[in-house]
């Protein structure tokens, strides 16, 4: 009777080893997935970046050139304000 015991609990303890195996190969499996969705998303993170300097870098330059003709438009209106004042 006690090997049959002794057999019963040796298949026990191999039935918990399994499931410990089991569970540590999908938990590896989800740290590997984890790890090239990291990898993907610090992709797309300098894709933005680099993006997003290139807008920045584009406004200022529009920036500038509104500031620039801004000031021609103001000066052209206050030629034509002159002319018709004379007039």
């Amino acid at each position: 009777m006690l090997l049959y015991v002794l057999i019963g609990l040796s298949l026990v303890l191999l039935g918990i080893a399994g499931l410990q195996f089991t569970y540590l190969f999908y938990v590896d499996g989800l740290y590997r997935e984890r790890r090239h969705y990291i990898q993907t998303l610090e992709q797309k993170c300098q894709q933005l970046n680099s993006r997003l300097e290139a807008a920045e870098r584009r406004i200022t330059r529009q920036n500038e050139m509104l500031a620039a003709l801004s000031q021609e438009p103001a000066t052209e209106d206050e030629i034509w304000a002159d002319v018709i004042e004379d007039r």
